[in-house]
């Protein structure tokens, strides 16, 4: 049905304002819209398979109403046929009638959109495949097949998304063992995450031939585990376990005590980045007197990186970036030791090669520089970790390091069907940064990658939860779907409307409730401080955003119970400070009252241009890198803010979302069948049968920073995140809807440029 009343008045959806279709949504699961024949609640469809419409709860009168509501549509439209036509007086044309309002611009609702130009999926001829030791179990191609049985020198295996690359690592090591007869003490497999080494051995045990001694006798780990036993044999007592600083609080309460010797407020600065751009330049191999700061924030960071470097010496301690540039000091400055190792270690398999950093690549080369037999296999397509320090070069420039290097591609993808596979393609062979390859799919799924076209963010969240009710009415389980997004703060909507629905589902474990954000935070105290008065959290926070440190809390205190007063009102009275920020203070102590009259959105716009917020967003706003922004934040706030009249409701759900996001990370473990919500970084060596990928728009994906460093003439960032979207699009099986929001933090959004081709 296309017709609904609403606060007392008729509502034709074709006719309503596109902005306010969620407002409306909300309150139809309120009970506030009802059914313009019968006068029962009816709820709005909003969906991305459908256009939206009203339907009943109960289907008790719902053919009537239904046959009711397309009478009553065609009525509205032979009225707005009559309206602009004519009739001839005296030989001129008069019309009949003229709009009074604006009601005839009709609401431009988009239809979800099949990526155009995916060609007929071709059946292959029966391809030939290949098995080795007798192993009819682990089939390969024969591409596959080349890179398990090519053993000696220098071999690079492109593997793309979905390529088998775990079945050839496999493969290859029980191959070399058993049909190569080489000594499994001899030969040594990295990779990246504990989870990939354990899943390497399970499959390795998989094969007959293969006792669990002769696997266990294999060196299989991480780059950190395997150099940290190397570091532990040879010096026990400098590298002890009781000495690493295991847990992120114990670099973040050095980095604090350092930060102290500048002064910086807890509070306002990020130490959880400056943490992150420490570890960058260790893992470059960049030592503190070669840094060249280019900001104020920069300075900040280099002078506690010195700092923290300082202090772990005098401590004896030491962190997991450590163990990395430990090992390669050890193995660079004791040749004889070097030679030891060569000797032990004769056969180098890397996986993910793409993602290695400096000082994994001069650690590796150094092992295997007396044979050359080092393998590694990786995907330049999928190289999306820059900011750890992760350079593509390395295996761009592979062979041009291993000039006589062999170079197998494996290019079958046997994850994902042919129109995503094809999507795909289309994306990531812009980047011109890249070894040529084109993925193949072994399948065709019934469901075409699809664009879907929300208003803003909210809606967004609201179109797929209802895809995913209706796919689980279906028969689907919830783990078959996973929502991806670029940045943590972008999943805030999606969680809020999975929050309330019941459907079970978990979130990255390192995002934090949007709420708790430091900008977002310190914005609330402010409407916090409106209702309250006297909230001594909200004031602590409040304190940040006015610039002064926390000793002026005790001040405020004492004023309040010397004066009786408010600590608001005792903001005005605070002493020892300059006295432009006693002027400040003066000025909009008595403006927390008129906060109570506004709407929350206005009550924002008010905090941010008259009581002073953003002049501390813009000295202070950023989290400390380029990625996240206070500003960013603000404009998601006021995005929430348009669906509530009253400031308390405001932050009664913020309260709300922040108790369920605490809860969920206290309970641990996650339930296995949930759907996942995770950044496209997280995702990365993952599938899922159905992906959704939010926020296909400039500014989004790809990132503000990333365009900016573009516009100044550095092409990288872009091409990186053009993988990030290959990535994201690459973790679907059967089916992939992008969304691509007309509206963006409140401001007019536009497509993807890695997309438009396919729209």
């Amino acid at each position: 049905m296309k017709f609904a009343v609403y606060n007392g008045k008729e509502i034709n959806l074709q006719y309503f304002p596109r902005e306010s279709f969620q407002i409306l949504y909300e309150a139809s699961r309120r009970g506030e819209v009802l059914c313009a024949h019968c006068g029962e609640s009816v709820h709005l469809y909003l969906g991305i398979r459908q256009q939206p419409y009203f339907f009943h709860i109960t289907s008790n009168s719902t053919f009537s109403c239904e046959a009711a509501d397309h009478t009553r549509l065609q009525v509205k439209q032979a009225e707005l046929a009559s309206v602009g036509s004519h009739t001839e007086q005296g030989g001129f044309q008069i019309p009949k009638s003229r709009p009074v309002s604006n009601n005839n611009i009709v609401s431009v609702w988009k239809q979800t959109q099949v990526v155009k130009g995916i060609s007929n999926f071709a059946k292959h001829c029966e391809r030939k495949m290949y098995s080795i030791l007798n192993e009819d179990q682990f089939p390969l191609d024969s591409a596959q097949y080349e890179a398990v049985t090519h053993t000696e020198g220098p071999l690079l295996i492109l593997a793309g998304a979905g390529s088998g690359k775990t079945r050839v690592l496999t493969a290859r090591t029980a191959y070399m063992i058993q049909e190569k007869q080489i000594d499994p003490k001899s030969i040594m497999l990295v990779t990246f995450t504990t989870k990939a080494a354990q899943e390497m051995k399970s499959r390795l045990l998989r094969f007959s031939s293969l006792s669990p001694a002769i696997v266990h006798s294999l060196v299989v780990g991480t780059f950190h585990s395997i150099f940290y036993k190397i570091l532990l044999h040879h010096d026990g007592e400098r590298w002890s376990p009781q000495r690493l600083l295991k847990h992120e609080w114990m670099i973040d309460r050095m980095l604090k005590e350092a930060g102290a010797e500048l002064s910086l407020d807890e509070k306002e600065f990020p130490y959880d980045q400056a943490a992150q751009q420490i570890g960058y330049w260790k893992n470059t191999l960049t030592h503190h007197d070669a840094v060249k700061p280019k900001s104020d924030w920069e300075e900040k960071a280099l002078y506690l990186y010195k700092r923290y470097e300082e202090m772990k010496k005098e401590r004896g301690t030491f962190d997991f970036d450590d163990m990395l540039q430990g090992c390669y000091e050890l193995l660079k400055t004791n040749e004889a030791l070097l030679m030891r190792y060569q000797g032990r270690f004769r056969y180098f398999l890397i996986d993910e090669y793409q993602d290695v950093n400096k000082v994994q690549y001069e650690i590796m080369r150094m092992l295997s520089q007396h044979t050359n037999n080092l393998c590694v296999v990786g995907d330049d397509d999928q190289s999306v970790y820059a900011f750890r320090g992760s350079d593509p070069m390395f295996i761009l420039h592979f062979d041009r390091d291993y000039p006589d290097a062999a170079v197998v591609t494996l290019n079958q993808n046997y994850r994902s069907s042919h129109s995503i596979v094809t999507t795909a393609n289309k994306v990531i062979t812009l980047n011109k940064n890249r070894r040529e390859k084109q993925m193949e799919a072994q399948f065709q799924s019934a469901s075409q990658p699809s664009f879907f076209f929300p208003y803003d963010e909210e809606e967004e969240a609201t179109m797929i939860v209802t895809d995913i009710q209706e796919r689980l009415a279906n028969g689907a389980q919830p783990s078959d779907f996973a929502v991806l997004y670029r940045t943590n703060s972008a999943a805030r909507a999606i969680f809020e409307r999975l929050t309330e629905s019941d459907i079970p589902f978990v979130i990255d474990r390192d995002s934090h409730s949007f709420y708790e954000r430091r900008i977002v935070r310190s914005l609330l105290a402010y409407l916090r401080l409106s209702l309250n008065e006297d909230d001594e959290i909200a004031m602590s926070d409040l304190l940040t955003a006015l610039f002064l440190k926390q000793a002026v809390m005790q001040d405020l205190k004492a004023t309040s119970i010397l004066e009786d007063c408010t600590l608001v009102r005792a903001l005005g009275k605070v002493q020892n400070i300059h006295s432009f920020q006693q002027k400040k203070l003066q000025k909009i102590a008595p403006m927390f009252r008129k906060l109570t009259n506004l709407s929350p959105l206005a009550a924002i716009e008010m905090i941010e241009k008259e009581m002073g917020f953003a002049d501390f967003v813009k000295k202070r706003g950023n989290e400390g890198n380029a990625i996240e922004k206070g500003s960013d934040d603000i404009r998601d706030l006021k995005v929430v803010a348009r669906k509530f009249t009253t400031i308390l409701a405001l932050l009664a759900h913020a309260d709300h979302i922040t108790r369920v996001a605490a809860d969920m990370k206290k309970r641990g473990a996650a339930p296995d069948n949930a759907v996942q919500l995770l950044t496209i970084h997280r995702s990365k060596g993952l599938e899922y049968e159905q992906v959704y990928l939010l926020g296909a728009v400039d500014g989004s994906l790809p990132h503000d920073f990333a365009l900016e460093s573009f516009r100044e003439g550095n092409s990288a960032p872009l091409e990186e995140e053009r993988r990030l979207t290959y990535v994201a699009m690459t973790r679907a099986k059967e089916s992939l809807y992008v969304s691509v929001p007309s509206m963006r933090r409140g401001r007019t959004a536009y497509p993807s440029r890695f997309i438009k081709s396919l729209l």
